[in-house]
C-alpha cells in the first residue's frame, strides 16, 4: 500500500504540466498562486501542532529557509513558463536533470568526490539533454528557449534541494515546507510588483489550477515523497520519480495530442537511465 500511494504520488507531481497547460496567467503569477495557495493549506496545521519548533528557530535556519524559497519558487516559475515554448515531455524530462546539478553542485561547492559510475551517470543526462535540444531544433527557436528555461529551472531546483538538506537536518518536513513555501510566495510576490504584472483579475481557471496544483501536486505528491521516506528506502522514492515523465508525457497525449519524437524520446530515456544509474550509485563518496 505504500508503494502505491508514493507512485500515486508521482502521478499526481505528473499533473502539474497539465494545469499549466490549461491555464493562461503569466507565469510568474501561476507560480505565484500555487506557493500561496500550498503555503495556507499547510498553515494551519502548523500553527496548530508546531508552535513550539517555530519558537525556537534560529536566524540562521530562517535564513536559509527564505533563500531555498526562493530558489523554489524561481524554479516553479521557469518549468511553468517552459511549458508555454516547448513540449511537455521535453520539459518535464530536462527539469528532472536537478539531481544532476546538485551531483556537480557537491563537487564543486563542497568537494566532495564522485565514483566514476556517477560521472558516467552526468555524462548520459547531459549527452540526452543535447539530444532533445536537436530534436526540438526542426519545431523552431522556440522549443529551444523552452528547454533552456526548463535546464534553468532544473538549477534552481538543485540550489533548493542542497539548501534543504542542510535545513532538515534540525526542521521537521511540515515546519520546513511551510517556510518555503512562505518565502517562495513572498519572492514571486515582490518580483510580480516589481515587473508590474497585474496580480487580480486572472480569472476563475487560473485560480483552480494553480489551487489543483498546490493540492495535488505539492501536498499530495511532493509531501508524499517526504511521508514515504520515512517507511521506504531513498533508492526506491528516487527510481519511481523517474516515472515522473512517463506520466506527463501519457497526459500530454490523452488531454493536448502531443506525441513526442523519437529523438525526444530517445533524449529522455538516455537521462532517465543515467538518473537511475547516479541513484545506484549512492551519490557522493
Amino acid at each position: 500500500m505504500k508503494r502505491l500511494l508514493v507512485l500515486l504520488g508521482v502521478a499526481g507531481v505528473s499533473l502539474s504540466a497539465v494545469f499549466v497547460r490549461w491555464s493562461s496567467a503569466p507565469s510568474l503569477v501561476l507560480a505565484l498562486y500555487r506557493m500561496v495557495f500550498s503555503a495556507a493549506l499547510l498553515a494551519p496545521w502548523v500553527f496548530l501542532r508546531c508552535r513550539e519548533e517555530l519558537r525556537a528557530l534560529a536566524r540562521r535556519d530562517l535564513l536559509l529557509c527564505l533563500l531555498s524559497g526562493a530558489f523554489l519558487g524561481f524554479h516553479f516559475a521557469a518549468y511553468f513558463e517552459s511549458l508555454r515554448w516547448t513540449s511537455i515531455a521535453s520539459s518535464v524530462v530536462l527539469v528532472d536533470t536537478e539531481v544532476l546539478f546538485v551531483a556537480l553542485g557537491s563537487v564543486l561547492l563542497l568537494q566532495k568526490k564522485l565514483p566514476w559510475r556517477a560521472w558516467l551517470a552526468v555524462a548520459l543526462a547531459f549527452g540526452g539533454s543535447i539530444v532533445i535540444a536537436l530534436a526540438d531544433t526542426a519545431t523552431g527557436l522556440d522549443a529551444i528557449r523552452g528547454d533552456l528555461i526548463a535546464l534553468s529551472g532544473a538549477l534552481c531546483m538543485a540550489v533548493y534541494t542542497m539548501i534543504g538538506a542542510v535545513c532538515r537536518r534540525r526542521l521537521s518536513t511540515t515546519v520546513y515546507t511551510f517556510l518555503v513555501y512562505t518565502a517562495a510566495s513572498v519572492t514571486l510576490l515582490a518580483v510580480t510588483l516589481a515587473g508590474r504584472m497585474p496580480l487580480a483579475g486572472q480569472g476563475a481557471v487560473n485560480a483552480l489550477t494553480a489551487l489543483g496544483m498546490a493540492v495535488f501536486c505539492t501536498l499530495l505528491g511532493h509531501s508524499v515523497f517526504s511521508w514515504g521516506l520515512k517507511y521506504l528506502s531513498p533508492a526506491f522514492i528516487s527510481t519511481v520519480k523517474l516515472l515522473e515523465p512517463a506520466f506527463a508525457s501519457m497526459w500530454g497525449l490523452l488531454l493536448f495530442a502531443e506525441r513526442p519524437g523519437l529523438l525526444t524520446m530517445l533524449g529522455g530515456a538516455v537521462i532517465i537511465c543515467g538518473i537511475a544509474l547516479y541513484g545506484r550509485t549512492g551519490g557522493e563518496t
